[in-house]
């Protein structure tokens, strides 16, 4: 299962980034594997519609889960129409505190 948290930067120490469309980092968790990788958004300075096409990145990457403070409605309709599981956090996390609770679950 790949599990994709936005953060602020491209390392596990960076705290959790509350955008959705406009994250700096997506940090990709492949639970099967055990490993992380990271990918910086190129959609952060897009004009509009940065959340639509951040989900379509999700959608051609096969993401399973995707973990954010905050997604836009056209995000959001995107993700639930190809399944994939939005989970909306408020803390003020690392993004290996949050794969720490994903490994615990």
């Amino acid at each position: 299962m790949k599990t994709v948290i936005t953060a602020h930067e491209g390392n596990t120490q960076s705290p959790f980034d509350h955008r959705f469309g406009r994250a700096h980092w997506f940090c990709i968790y492949d639970n099967e594997k055990d490993e992380t990788s990271f990918l910086q958004n190129q959609n952060i300075d897009a004009q509009g519609g940065a959340g639509s096409k951040s989900a379509e990145l999700l959608v051609e990457m096969k993401v399973d889960k995707v973990i954010s403070g905050h997604f836009g409605p056209k995000a959001k309709d995107l993700l639930d129409r190809f399944e994939i599981q939005m989970i909306e956090m408020s803390d003020e996390a690392t993004v290996q505190d949050i794969i720490n609770k994903l490994k615990n679950n």
